[in-house]
């Protein structure tokens, strides 16, 4: 049996990069170094509001780096899109979807991250049918946010779109031809497939992508030939706890996670790095919900229905709290 520091050690060791990157090789672009950003801002819509995929990359980076100076801060809000456009009727013709670039300026001027990470497509397509003419509002969506991005002296990382299920819809999609789409197309995965692979074009052209959509499908795929009836999101579109997981993982992937980690189909993977794992994995689910409510009031969205945040100061000082707690248990 291992006593406490040797296990400590093992942990560690175990986290550690490939050795490539001790060897001469190219030091990894900024992007590449979240262990060294004062702060990490991740934007999306209802998924990454729901934060699960943001805790457990944080909670990996807290235990690969225990002394990682920078902080968390995910903004996402739900219904959100990057191309601006709003199906008719949205939330019950309550008000229509929030454009990512109406508050962006503000979060990157208030924020100032070094690093953003994004992930937008889910709702872009509005649920139709593909058009060229929604994907090319995507597509410039996906340009102003890169450029704007890059413009405050930030990096980013880009993360193709969660999948879209219809099989726990069934009954409660249409199929291609309507004019109008009150309920989800059925093959609106198709749409955000395509909105997936121009993304990972972009690598071409210097970006950084990394593709969750790919691996979700593959794994759905995989998993029905067992379990036809398996599902990562119960509504079509929301994940749960393992599409978290799937998602978070190939952002560890692309920052280096080892491969035992990244190769791992479950959601409790990270928790198990660590033999305080279930606490500080809480503590940083706290701590993200905090600051997110905060920062969301803060910034200013125009989104009816969030929860208010409380001021930021003191989120920020509650938050520096909950630091020192993650801070005893890595110790």
């Amino acid at each position: 049996m291992m006593n406490a520091i040797a296990r400590r050690r093992f942990i560690r060791a175990t986290l550690a990069l490939p050795a490539a990157a001790h060897l001469g090789c190219v030091v990894p672009s900024h992007s590449r170094r979240p262990h060294h950003a004062r702060t990490l801002l991740f934007l999306g819509d209802s998924i990454t509001w729901a934060g699960n995929w943001v805790v457990f990359v944080e909670s990996w980076l807290r235990i690969r780096y225990p002394h990682m100076p920078g902080e968390v801060i995910n903004l996402g809000l739900p219904s959100e899109t990057v191309s601006g456009l709003s199906e008719p009727g949205h939330a019950g013709g309550a008000f229509p979807r929030p454009d990512l670039h109406e508050r962006l300026g503000r979060a990157l001027s208030m924020v100032r991250p070094d690093i953003v990470v994004a992930c937008y497509g889910m709702n872009d397509g509005i649920y139709f049918p593909w058009s060229d003419a929604r994907g090319q509002r995507h597509f410039d969506g996906l340009r102003r946010l890169h450029e704007a991005v890059v413009a405050s002296g930030a990096s980013i990382v880009h993360v193709t779109p969660a999948v879209f299920d219809p099989l726990p819809l069934a009954g409660k999609t249409l199929p291609a031809g309507h004019d109008s789409y009150p309920q989800p197309f059925d093959g609106y995965d198709g749409v955000l497939g395509r909105f997936s692979d121009w993304l990972l074009s972009r690598r071409s052209h210097g970006w950084a992508v990394v593709d969750a959509h790919g691996p979700m499908k593959r794994f759905l795929t995989e998993g029905r030939r067992k379990n036809p009836g398996m599902v990562l999101a119960a509504d079509g579109v929301h994940p749960g706890i393992l599409g978290h997981w799937l998602i978070a993982r190939e952002l560890i992937r692309h920052w280096g996670g080892p491969p035992g980690l990244v190769q791992s189909d479950s959601p409790d993977a990270v928790t198990q790095l660590h033999p305080s794992g279930p606490a500080l994995v809480d503590l940083v689910a706290r701590k993200q919900t905090l600051l997110r409510d905060a920062w969301l009031s803060h910034v200013g969205h125009l989104r009816p229905g969030m929860s208010k945040g409380m001021p930021i100061e003191q989120a920020i000082a509650k938050a520096k709290a909950l630091h020192a707690e993650l801070r005893q248990v890595l110790a």
